[in-house]
């Protein structure tokens, strides 16, 4: 079975032991390099993941990233991106809400009479329901962390 490796939590679990990579990489039977390149990002080989779970007295399992884990922090990723897009563009929008707005104004102000009363409120229907919008996004989002 391969197992995707967690390098992040080989080199966590060797600095919470005060252990240096030399020290580690005795310990386990394996290179320096090797395990400079494993905490730098790169995978290890089976016979590479045995050793550094012996060192650590754990099974090999342990050394690998969760698929479950794996996957629930991609969608928690890809989710807060999302929230974040959203947030942007009703910022966008409500900033051209506001420069509609005076333009609008001036528009009537220059006519001397309020004839742009319609464009501003239906503009402010849209903005608002953008504003629904993205207040449900958050609300969703929220349920679905707790959950």
């Amino acid at each position: 079975m391969t197992f995707k490796t967690d390098t992040a939590k080989i080199k966590r679990w060797r600095e919470e032991r005060h252990w240096s990579q030399e020290h580690l990489a005795e310990l386990s039977g394996i290179g320096l390099r090797t395990l400079q390149r494993i905490e730098q990002g790169q995978q290890a080989s089976p016979e590479t993941l045995k050793a550094l779970a012996s060192a650590y007295q754990v099974d090999v399992a342990a050394l690998a990233v969760d698929p479950r884990v794996e996957a629930a922090d991609m969608l928690q990723t890809r989710n807060a991106r999302a929230r974040s897009a959203v947030r942007l563009s009703f910022g966008i929008h409500a900033v051209s809400w506001l420069m509609g707005m005076a333009v609008f104004t001036a528009i009537s102000l220059n006519a001397g009479a309020f004839i742009m009363k319609a464009p501003m409120l239906w503009w402010t229907v849209g903005l608002i329901g953008h504003a629904v919008t993205v207040a449900l996004v958050e609300l969703v989002a929220r349920y679905q962390e707790q959950g």
